[in-house]
């Protein structure tokens, strides 16, 4: 799918997504959140480990600009006329753009964003849409929306409270600020720095190590660790104790 800014490849338990528009630094539209939606509905059940990057210096600036008002040459309907349309049609059309990110934490893949450059707005709600982040030191993250006048909407408000707390949380929205990718590492929001000349072979390292344990258990394993936050702890005592019993189920099939 170049011709909507993205590469797609499957090869057997690994699938990679590449941002693939370096002439305007990954800047994201809606067609490509919708090819990113419907790549992830389409996902072959042997995949675990999904990588998403960006082609060139940067990993995404973002939203296309062009693409907040007026006309625009890309043949997409300006975002801010969306204003215009019935609430309901709103709020469907936001929930599209949404799914374009959010099957990203299903828990039967591990997913991982490989930063270098801008990570910018929707490009900064992409890589907190993966589980996982390897960044290269000049990483940047923004989240911009606010200094647009609008609000992020793709996803990324929950992962970044869960990582960095809600004061910090508020502080990187409000203020639109960089985040650099020292200051990333030391909030969790990276979970390792390294040269951009490694960058690569770090990501498949890591790869391959998810794809160590058996999928069942790293699926248990995610699942449990998405929802830990929102249960009390008697309640995560049980969903550990449901999630291993039929993790015991499985494996005493798989045996015969």
């Amino acid at each position: 799918m170049t011709d909507l800014g993205l590469r797609f490849t499957v090869d057997g338990p690994v699938a990679r997504v590449v941002l693939d528009r370096p002439e305007v630094r990954n800047a994201q539209t809606p067609a490509m959140w919708s090819a990113l939606a419907d790549f992830g509905t389409s996902l072959p059940p042997e995949v675990r480990v999904v990588i998403v990057s960006g082609e060139g210096p940067s990993f995404s600036a973002g939203l296309d600009r062009r693409l907040i008002m007026g006309e625009n040459d890309l043949g997409q309907e300006p975002l801010l006329t969306l204003g215009a349309k019935p609430t309901d049609e709103v709020l469907e059309l936001i929930a599209k753009f949404q799914s374009g990110f959010s099957w990203l934490r299903r828990p039967e893949i591990v997913s991982i964003a490989a930063v270098q450059g801008h990570a910018v707005g929707a490009g900064f709600q992409l890589a907190l849409a993966c589980d996982l982040r390897v960044v290269t030191p000049d990483a940047r993250f923004s989240m911009r929306e606010p200094s647009l006048g609008l609000v992020p909407d793709l996803g990324g408000t929950k992962p970044l409270v869960e990582l960095v707390g809600y004061s910090r949380a508020l502080e990187i929205c409000a203020t639109s600020r960089w985040v650099e990718a020292a200051e990333a590492k030391e909030l969790g929001l990276a979970n390792v720095v390294v040269p951009a000349d490694e960058l690569e072979a770090t990501v498949k390292d890591l790869s391959d190590a998810l794809l160590g344990p058996l999928p069942g258990a790293i699926r248990e394993t995610k699942a449990l660790l998405l929802g830990a936050a929102d249960r009390a702890y008697d309640d995560q005592l049980k969903a550990e104790r449901e999630a291993q019993e039929r993790r015991l189920k499985e494996l005493l099939a798989a045996l015969g």
